[in-house]
């Protein structure tokens, strides 16, 4: 590296870290590089895999590069070898352009015996996977970056620790500054890092409006090579966002799809779209929970539908913070794709995950944070009001009575997960938290 390109190197690393805004998993990639001999990091376009990794390297190459990616790809052909050369841990970004990287960098960790030899970045499964000949296992570990959490752009205060509740029993204290026109704001704009940045609420909006068009527009035939007619994947995302946070089957979102678009796309096309979807990572659903009951019921084993972010789904139905206040139902629904993203990072640095539950008598819990060491926590989302929070303390009563105690542990908490409210406090009645989303944290 000459003089000039150090210098210019040098300068965006600054710029980078005078912007950045640090994120949950920069503790769990550094973890990840101190165990590992390389780490990929995936998750949907811009959600910052690439700055996230640039505070972590010593240097990086930017595959598709305009400039350079003609240059890089007859390289990967021709002395791939040369590309893995530089500062470590050395950033490959968009690694999948040229998928003979994937074998280069485990045999060059396998040959170096080292850790935190390399970071890959990229948005999507790489379309010749023929080209891929090893998994990676034990050299390799993986990453999913999500856009960031409400404490992550400082709009939620923190004061209320998920961690801290899977530890003890103790009461709990916190406040939150949103109203319901901030969050209304907030699922609209999306957690994508440039639109949290944007001092313009307008421009801040445009973000996630542009990613709705980028995806159907190309992405989602860029993704595996298959082209896909734009406008049906404009449909099934506004179908998608109509049944978020439901167990639609396919034949329903089908129906849907005909009811409000006239559309005659078959279920063999309608499961096309839906799989590049989740391959560049705009749809994530949720698994279901199947704990150990006291007695026999049958619990419902359907995903629940999600967007990644609550903003893909406002863009996806043309909406703004204003339709969503003018229509509290639907509110509803985007508060809990928001609540459902938020917790999935936070459970994912605790080394969990989020389900869900419902059985065939119609009980329903909307999120269950399971630990790898058994730990879980109960978890029902409601934008907010006396009644709401009535009728999740009844639900989740109603859950935890029915889990056999004498087979698993009983639940580390019980919460309800609200949008309203100043403050975070223990019903004394039931001992069932009431947690703004405005003051929780991992």
């Amino acid at each position: 590296m000459n003089f000039k390109i150090l210098t210019l190197f040098l300068f965006s690393k600054i710029i980078e870290m005078k912007t950045y805004k640090p994120r949950i998993a920069d503790a769990i990639l550094d973890d990840l590089l101190d165990a590992m001999g390389a780490v990929l990091i995936e998750g949907p376009k811009y959600c910052g895999k690439t700055t996230l990794a640039a505070q972590h390297a010593g240097s990086i190459i930017y595959m598709a590069d305009p400039d350079t990616k003609d240059q890089n790809l007859t390289m990967a052909q021709t002395n791939i070898s040369r590309l893995l050369q530089g500062l470590t841990p050395r950033l490959i970004d968009e690694w999948q352009v040229a998928p003979r990287i994937w074998d280069a960098v485990r045999n060059e960790v396998d040959k170096r015996d080292e850790d935190g030899q390399f970071i890959l970045t990229g948005s999507a499964v790489p379309i010749r996977t023929n080209e891929i000949f090893h998994t990676g296992t034990g050299r390799i570990s993986w990453l999913r970056l999500r856009t960031m959490t409400l404490w992550e752009s400082s709009e939620s205060s923190g004061d209320v620790s998920l961690a801290n509740l899977f530890k003890s029993d103790s009461s709990i204290d916190g406040a939150s500054s949103l109203d319901i026109e901030e969050l209304a704001f907030i699922i609209c704009r999306g957690g994508w890092p440039k639109a949290v940045l944007k001092k313009s609420r307008k421009s801040a909006l445009i973000q996630a409006q542009e990613y709705f068009e980028a995806v159907t527009r190309s992405d989602i035939s860029r993704v595996d090579d298959i082209e896909r007619d734009s406008e049906i994947a404009k449909r099934l995302m506004r179908s998608y966002a109509r049944n978020q946070g439901s167990q639609a089957s396919a034949g329903t979102i089908l129906a849907d799809l005909k009811t409000h678009e006239g559309d005659s796309v078959n279920e063999n096309t309608l499961y096309s779209y839906i799989k590049a979807l989740k391959k560049i990572f705009v749809i994530e659903d949720s698994l279901a929970w199947n704990p150990n009951l006291r007695s026999r019921t049958a619990v419902r084993t359907s995903d629940t539908h999600y967007f990644s972010d609550p903003s893909i789904a406002a863009a996806s139905l043309g909406l703004g913070p204003e339709d969503l206040l003018n229509d509290l139902r639907t509110f509803g629904l985007f508060f809990e794709t928001l609540c459902i993203r938020d917790l999935r990072v936070y459970a994912e640095a605790l080394g969990g995950n989020v389900y869900h539950y419902r059985d065939k008598n119609h009980l329903e819990c909307d999120a269950v944070i399971h630990l790898r060491n058994g730990r879980y926590g109960l978890i029902e989302i409601k934008l907010g009001g006396h009644d709401l929070i009535e009728e999740g303390a009844a639900t989740l009563t109603a859950l935890a009575s029915k889990i056999d105690t004498d087979k698993m542990p009983a639940p580390s908490f019980s919460m309800i997960l609200t949008g309203t409210g100043d403050y975070a406090y223990k019903r004394p009645q039931d001992g069932i938290l009431v947690v703004p989303i405005g003051c929780l944290k991992v």
